[in-house]
């Protein structure tokens, strides 16, 4: 099962119709969406509008594949649980969002190795068809439940010393 999530905060109908093209070639594997706001039927999806956090971390945790906007909660719960996912940014240009920081996000963590990014439909299918066709494993990155001492020693010292 793919888990497709648009985030809470606006409709993502390019990603929702994206996916809904590409479950064509993915021969009746099921996919869930949690998205609001779509504004056509779909073909091939299962689009659930809420999820209550329970729900929305059981289909989570049961997927082989999160596709996401580019938001930090998703990426970050991705890298928790050590969940293989693809991620397409929301552009400004587009309506999708009020600025451009997914993309940047999404750049940067990227450029880090931890997730790959789609900028594009395109990029989204061959993405997410070499994963599915085991062309990509993409081994999952994993950043652990529990921050690291630097972090919490950084933030500890900007705490006392404010």
């Amino acid at each position: 099962m793919i888990f497709v999530t648009t985030g809470t905060q606006a409709p993502f109908n390019r990603l929702v119709k994206a996916m809904d093209d590409i479950a064509d070639e993915l021969g009746g594997e099921e996919i869930i969406v949690q998205a609001a706001g779509v504004d056509f039927k779909t073909r091939n999806l299962r689009i659930v509008t809420f999820l209550h956090p329970a729900a929305y971390n059981e289909i989570f945790t049961a997927a082989r594949l999160i596709v996401s906007h580019a938001g930090m909660g998703s990426i970050v719960s991705a890298l928790t649980y050590g969940k293989p996912i693809i991620v397409i940014p929301r552009v400004a240009s587009l309506g999708e969002h009020r600025n451009d920081h997914q993309i940047d996000g999404a750049r940067k963590m990227e450029m880090l190795g931890y997730v790959p990014v789609a900028y594009n439909e395109r990029e989204l299918k061959e993405k997410v068809l070499a994963f599915v066709q085991q062309k990509d494993k993409g081994t999952a990155a994993s950043i652990g439940r529990h921050a690291s001492g630097s972090l919490t020693d950084s933030i500890r010292g900007f705490i006392l010393n404010t």
